[in-house]
């Protein structure tokens, strides 16, 4: 078993290096030092007060802001006109092939056994609490052992990452995350005390070169050699 878990990472690994790279070359001339610029620079938040949790990979920020940048402003427009404390649940339409947002407040959240490292291809996640605290998992998607192959129709799969390789971020107002592609996250954790939380996610269409229903070909496969 131990021998198949880390055959499985290893492939997944090559597969996913494969693909991230490829979504990201020969296009991708922004370096740690260029991105930190242009973060810092600012003009991007076009008058949006929010921060950046630190957990963001900025230079696929700036790579991808740039590459879509007229949807990445309608998102951040819509975070300075409305209130995230006051704006109404439901779902609103920005452009609806690039940029859509779901609002809840519910209780959203679940005990951590009951939550699950879940991908993304064709859509980057921006995940804002506007209520109350969330608890979520970050990780690079080429650490991940597929569980549930990827669906490219519903753009999602269901991974497990190790505990060496995540992270964990307490989410709360005031700070939004960003999950690309190139990340496996792990959203939905109960924070103690946290019964009901505000939340509001964007899904944003992403600048990439991976070929959904590849992925979901190879991981489909992936789960059969396994059995």
């Amino acid at each position: 078993m131990k021998n198949l878990k880390t055959a499985l990472l290893l492939f997944s690994a090559v597969f996913f290096f494969h693909i991230n790279t490829s979504a990201q070359s020969p296009d991708n001339d922004w370096t740690q030092k260029k991105a930190l610029k242009w973060f810092k620079n600012g003009e991007w938040t076009n008058g949006m007060s929010l921060k950046v949790d630190k957990s963001v990979n900025l230079v696929e920020f700036a790579r991808q802001y740039n590459k879509n940048k007229s949807s990445w402003d309608l998102v951040f427009k819509w975070l300075k006109d409305n209130d995230p404390a006051t704006v109404a649940p439901g779902k609103y339409i920005l452009d609806s092939m690039n940029v859509t947002v779901n609002v809840t407040d519910a209780p959203s959240t679940k005990a951590f056994d009951k939550t699950s490292w879940e991908g993304h291809s064709k859509y980057i996640d921006l995940q804002y609490i506007a209520r109350g605290k969330e608890k979520m998992g970050i990780a690079p998607i080429s650490k991940a052992i597929v569980l549930k192959p990827f669906n490219a129709k519903n753009d999602i799969g269901i991974y497990h990452v190790a505990d060496a390789d995540s992270k964990y971020i307490v989410a709360k107002p005031g700070t939004f995350l960003i999950f690309f592609p190139s990340d496996a996250h792990r959203p939905n954790i109960k924070v103690k005390g946290n019964d009901q939380v505000k939340k509001i996610v964007f899904k944003i269409r992403a600048y990439t070169a991976e070929d959904p229903q590849k992925r979901e070909d190879v991981e489909t496969k992936l789960l059969q050699n396994k059995q």
